[in-house]
């Protein structure tokens, strides 16, 4: 118990997290753009043969993404990517040593929850401008309805459309769980272990998975406050289907923890 009181301090109270060196472009409501190069610094790229997810830097070794991306043996992480056709200079790659996905995923349910896991980095991460750490909510914390929350990654830009080769961002208003699960939305498919955000034209897309929902705290800081899980099989911008993802104030407990010092 005390090593999983360590750990929990190691990934939620990190000092200096959630204020990124170069600010974020957040003053419009679009649809999706391109990123401003390191505004979103705990941003990575999760690979293993080629790019397959995203994921969010937590700690200097520590990596959050989604349990579903997990499906091959070996995996790195990219920090500081931007462009992903150009080596630009600030990228880091670090092979993943451990992967935990949490003991209740279910690989063959999605919209069972539990969709997350932790990745242990092989060696710290360098902490500069361009690569920094996201802050975690306290466990259960909630998000009001229309609270503005942006999603990143390097997903499709459309349905059916191209991979993005630079990070995209987009603005996704959090839906309250009360409407999300209504019968006419996602209904019993979205638990209260997950948040929806976005919709229509506002929403994040295949290749998006297990990057982070940012949303900006009332003490400034950026936290991550879930990790891209689902969209609908129909199309990503589907109405009243928004993006589905693992609500991490309700999975990063203690528990959790305590399950993975056992491993480590």
């Amino acid at each position: 118990m005390e090593r999983a009181l360590v750990l929990l301090l190691a990934v939620t109270t990190v000092s200096g997290c959630g204020v990124p060196s170069h600010q974020p472009s957040t003053g419009r409501v679009v649809d999706g753009e391109e990123a401003r190069p390191y505004s979103w610094p705990w941003q990575v790229s999760l690979e293993s043969f080629f790019p397959t997810c995203g994921g969010t830097l937590i700690a200097p070794d520590w990596v959050l993404t989604a349990a579903h991306c997990i499906t091959f043996h070996t995996y790195r992480v990219v920090l500081a990517e931007h462009d992903m056709n150009k080596e630009e200079g600030p990228e880091q790659s670090i092979m993943v040593e451990k992967m935990f996905l949490h003991p209740k995923w279910n690989d063959n349910c999605v919209s069972c929850g539990n969709d997350i896991a932790l990745l242990k980095l092989e060696r710290s991460a360098v902490i500069n401008d361009k690569v920094q750490l996201a802050c975690l909510p306290q466990h259960g914390a909630a998000l009001a309805h229309n609270e503005p929350c942006y999603v990143t990654g390097w997903g499709r830009l459309y349905s059916g459309g191209p991979q993005a080769t630079k990070l995209q961002q987009a603005l996704l208003p959090v839906v309250e769980h009360s409407i999300c699960a209504q019968s006419d939305w996602w209904g019993s498919s979205v638990k209260t272990t997950m948040v929806c955000a976005g919709g229509e034209s506002k929403s994040a897309c295949h290749g998006d998975s297990g990057g982070p929902l940012n949303c900006k705290g009332r003490d400034g800081k950026w936290y991550i406050q879930g990790v891209t899980s689902f969209v609908n099989g129909r199309g990503c911008n589907t109405p009243q289907k928004p993006t589905v993802f693992t609500r991490v104030a309700g999975c990063i407990s203690l528990t959790m923890l305590c399950y993975l010092c056992q491993k480590v």
